[in-house]
């Protein structure tokens, strides 16, 4: 049973209302984050139109505000938006739909004056806006807007997205949209397109960087991003309305042999049961420049070979790419297809290729993700005089996987931390290498036998013996 002291809604009725009034006025005090949540409950006692006016008025602040929006303000900022978000999505829109649509869109409007004066470097707030236009588009379809009236709204929306608030807008509000919509979508697009585009008078016009080329301008860069603007979302609108062909023309002809754009046209040729078309286009891919064609590309690939009928043909790329790149995707599928028995057999010559692979990191990187740590351990003890301790993005995750059941690998792997940092004379890693040694130090009493390297006190004697002078590392060794 909780304590009566233990923080619990049950334990904090027995205060009383008043009581707990005058707490909650209390702990709101000098924090505007908790007075607007407070006020936001107080205005639900009163329906959803208080609760639409608050937010309204909150929305009005955020636009007015001029302030910079540095990094620590960025959580505070984050929590409000959420706040008005999820206020508008599930307590106006439950009430009065139409409201709640207007004021979601006005919550989008709000993108451009923060992002103005903020950094949003981790993509917290961007998060925001793109769920705000999920909101959007199921409060539309409860709305029951227009068709051609929220086509309109989406086309300006999307002809002003500066910062990519509006990254998934179309994509979101199809159902909403359907047919009617879509296609007044479509002609508003296409006429942007065709529209001239605005240049200034030669001494008019703003320099704003230079290139291999020369001056690159302010209106070049406008019609450059116009033209993006306009091909990605007549794509969107040609995957909801379903045609391939509207997809493929909006794609440059020098463009499409690329080959992930090859793969991506690829897969809606074989999604529309055109696969022969979907070969054409992978065969004709440029593949200059790419030592090993992109998994993206592979995958379209085996898949297209499979919609042909053409299964063993499929099989056999699957394996050959498994052999060149040790991609698990290709081994698993590869796998999964063969008969009961015959699957053990060729997941263990897959291990022995991995093991004698050129790239003994990459072939670390397999196992590890496997997952096959004993195979992972047996890697490491034959080839450890490979591994580069430079890479401790992967050593780290490897001796942290390897540590509990394979002490003896796990202390390998750091062994070749502690020695690059050490050899290289690097005093910015001493500190973890100082770290990496105590690890090995409790490692040792939990590995019976060192087989063909050195004990751990010998090889803090060996690392004494050639590196003693390095005094920085030393003093951090416990």
């Amino acid at each position: 049973m909780a304590a009566k002291t233990t923080l619990n809604a049950k334990n904090l009725e027995s205060l009383g209302a008043q009581r707990l009034a005058e707490l909650l006025i209390e702990v709101s005090m000098g924090s505007a984050a908790h007075k607007r949540r407070l006020r936001m409950e107080l205005a639900g006692n009163h329906g959803s139109a208080e609760v639409a006016r608050e937010v309204r008025k909150r929305l009005a602040s955020i636009a007015r505000a001029r302030t910079l929006i540095n990094w620590h303000k960025v959580k505070a900022l984050k929590s409000d938006l959420e706040t008005q978000r999820k206020t508008i999505a599930e307590t106006v829109a439950a009430d009065d739909p139409q409201e709640a649509f207007e004021l979601i869109w006005q919550f989008l409007a709000l993108a451009d004056s923060i992002f103005e004066r903020s950094n949003d470097r981790g993509g917290s707030l961007i998060q925001s806006f793109h769920q705000a236009c999920e909101d959007a588009a199921a409060i539309a379809g409860s709305a029951k807007i227009d068709a051609h009236v929220l086509a309109d709204k989406v086309f300006k929306a999307v002809q002003d997205d500066s910062y990519g608030q509006y990254d998934n807008l179309i994509a979101a509000m199809v159902p909403a949209l359907g047919k009617d919509g879509l296609d007044r979508l479509k002609t508003l697009f296409v006429q942007w397109s065709k529209e001239p585009k605005d240049r200034p008078a030669e001494e008019e016009r703003k320099v704003i960087g230079w290139g291999s080329g020369g001056a690159i301008y302010q209106d070049e860069i406008a019609g450059t991003h116009r033209d993006l603007t306009v091909r990605i979302a007549l794509q969107q609108i040609a995957d909801a309305q379903g045609d391939v062909d509207a997809y493929i023309g909006q794609h440059p002809e020098e463009t499409r042999k690329a080959p992930m754009i090859a793969a991506d046209i690829a897969n809606r040729l074989l999604s529309a049961g055109r696969a022969k078309e979907a070969l054409q286009t992978l065969d004709g891919a440029d593949r200059r420049g790419w030592a090993e064609m992109p998994f993206e590309w592979q995958l379209a690939r085996v898949e297209t070979l499979e919609a042909l009928g053409r299964a063993e043909e499929a099989q056999t790329y699957r394996w050959a790419c498994f052999e060149r790149s040790l991609h698990a995707g290709h081994l698993k599928a590869f796998l999964k297809r063969l008969p009961d028995f015959d699957d053990v057999e060729a997941e263990e010559k897959a291990f022995a290729h991995a093991r004698a692979f050129p790239d003994v990191h990459q072939a670390l990187v397999f196992f590890l993700n496997w997952p096959a740590l004993a195979e992972a351990a047996k890697l490491v003890a034959i080839r450890k005089a490979e591994l580069n301790g430079d890479l401790y993005e992967l050593m780290t995750p490897a001796t942290e996987a390897l540590a509990e059941k394979h002490p003896l690998a796990a202390t390998m792997v750091l062994r070749s931390m502690i020695d690059f940092a050490l050899d290289n004379s690097r005093s910015s890693r001493y500190k973890h290498a100082a770290r990496h040694l105590a690890d090995c130090a409790s490692l040792a009493p939990h590995i019976d036998d060192f087989s063909n390297i050195r004990s751990h006190d010998a090889y803090v004697a060996e690392l004494k013996r050639r590196h003693g002078k390095k005094h920085g590392f030393w003093r951090l060794v416990p």
